[in-house]
């Protein structure tokens, strides 16, 4: 999940980083790593998507707010493996009353599905400088 523009807050995000809802998946970046999504990450998930028609969302926490985390930095670092956090956009986070798009969970699943379905040709095309 991420945090999803509010309309009467709009100006809590950043003016190119507010996740709409009923749009796209959002790629979550942080870096100050609240958030496992590295500087590879992000391409691969977006190519992916790219293969399939499916677009992206990019979120940034504004600066000088505040900004929680997800267990995907400890993850990231437990196993090794590279991860993205992402998620659709939602309202009241944390609240009684969460609030997300019925649309953003077939396009999750979309988004999904074409990652597992087309990273391995993805990642082939991929040099990473080290």
């Amino acid at each position: 999940m991420a945090h999803g523009v509010h309309p009467n807050f709009m100006d809590k995000h950043e003016e190119l980083h507010r996740p709409k809802l009923q749009r796209v998946l959002v790629i979550k970046h942080n870096a100050n790593q609240r958030y496992a999504t590295s500087g590879i990450t992000p391409f691969l998930f977006k190519e992916a998507g790219k293969i399939h028609n499916l677009p992206t969302q990019e979120f940034a926490v504004r600066n000088g707010m505040g900004c929680g985390s997800t267990i995907g930095p400890i993850l990231a670092s437990g196993v090794g493996i590279r991860t993205v956090d992402c998620g659709i956009a939602q309202l009241s986070m944390h609240s009684i009353r969460e609030i997300c798009a019925k649309e953003d969970i077939d396009i999750a699943y979309k988004h999904f599905k074409a990652f597992y379905q087309s990273f391995s040709s993805v990642d082939k095309m991929l040099t990473v400088d080290t």
